[in-house]
């Protein structure tokens, strides 16, 4: 929004940002834009932490933009609309994730794809369509086109939702964009952190059978007695994987290192799809002859389409699925990022916005 002098019209706001590959936070006042006729402005109360925003705020893919302001799976409540929003009024809770723009014109957008168009626009560190720089949910309020903002019902825990804005939408839309939430499938969830604990939910919720594969034994109790897995395989015991061999429909891979694709194409029966959604900082090696002999599948996916993630989250409130949280206050969000390097957090941080921000230096 432009004044009759032609100059954009800007809120004040407050965050924490980091100003440099160092990745450390600190305080920070900013503007966002005015509410446009199509935005929803709303006040920041929860905000999760996701590896990316670790990622970023360390420039480690070389396109960050300092300062940057971290954070793409927040959640809050609505304090103003624009006169052109239909689908959300004041006092809704809502969430925004990892995108807050695209084309909206091209196949991916037209097909509710938006997440895979060219020009999708992310939540922090990115261009938007003014030239302005985006600048995330570690911040007292958000400005967002209605069209990116997904709403929360009402029987869904702030705190424990937001992580669903990234990682909830990132395990559920393989499972449904590939045919593995029949009932009496039988799926496999590599990986036991923030996104694999949410798979599990999701995959148990479709009536599908679910098996934890995972490097780390201790995290068996976990999986089935707690997140309600059916079963649990130790990666590297090769008799448990060899007695496994071709019985799993399919196989949502959440794991960012690099590890070996063999063993878990193996799991498959014939005609069977391993999913990779983590995002591994070197390339894996791909085995062809076990793909050519079993007419399996390799794919991947990121994220999903607005559309989908309203599917999603509707679907979480249906079926009480939450993210497992630890809930911190702002000032030890830099003792969050040194923890979560380590993978010492069950199994995502959320940091307490509305309560914590404003109190900080």
């Amino acid at each position: 929004m432009v004044n009759s002098d032609g100059k954009q019209i800007t809120k004040k706001a407050f965050g924490w940002a980091a100003r440099d590959s160092s990745g450390v936070l600190s305080p920070l006042h900013f503007s966002r834009r005015e509410t446009g006729e199509k935005d929803v402005t709303f006040k920041v109360l929860y905000c999760g932490i996701c590896h990316t925003d670790l990622h970023m705020v360390k420039n480690e893919w070389g396109m960050s933009l300092y300062p940057l302001i971290p954070g793409h799976e927040m959640v809050g409540e609505v304090i103003e609309i624009g006169n052109k929003v239909q689908k959300l009024k004041v006092g809704d809770k809502v969430g925004v994730g990892y995108m807050v723009g695209s084309c909206n014109s091209c196949d991916t957008c037209v097909n509710d794809l938006e997440n895979y168009c060219a020009k999708m626009i992310p939540t922090c560190s990115a261009k938007y369509h003014d030239g302005t720089t985006t600048c995330g949910g570690f911040s007292d309020i958000m400005v967002a086109d209605e069209h990116f903002v997904v709403k929360i019902p009402n029987n869904l825990p702030l705190d424990a939702t937001s992580p669903l804005l990234c990682a909830g939408i990132t395990v559920y839309s393989p499972l449904k964009h590939f045919g593995l939430d029949k009932p009496g499938m039988h799926i496999g969830i590599v990986g036991l952190g923030g996104l694999g604990h949410l798979a599990v939910k999701f995959a148990k919720a479709m009536g599908t059978k679910v098996t934890v594969i995972s490097t780390s034994p201790t995290k068996k109790d976990e999986a089935i007695e707690h997140l309600g897995a059916d079963s649990f395989l130790v990666s590297r015991d090769q008799d448990q994987m060899h007695a496994a061999m071709s019985t799993m429909d399919g196989i949502i891979d959440t794991v960012s290192a690099v590890h070996s694709l063999l063993p878990l194409i193996g799991l498959l029966k014939s005609q069977g799809k391993l999913i990779l959604v983590g995002a591994p900082d070197k390339p894996l090696e791909l085995p062809v002859f076990p793909l050519l002999l079993g007419r399996k599948i390799v794919g991947g996916t990121c994220i999903g389409g607005m559309k989908e993630t309203q599917e999603m989250i509707d679907f979480a409130a249906k079926h009480n699925i939450t993210s497992q949280i630890e809930v911190i206050p702002i000032d030890y969000v830099n003792t969050a990022m040194e923890r979560l390097v380590k993978g010492d957090v069950r199994y995502r941080f959320v940091v307490d916005i509305g309560n914590t921000l404003m109190s900080s230096p």
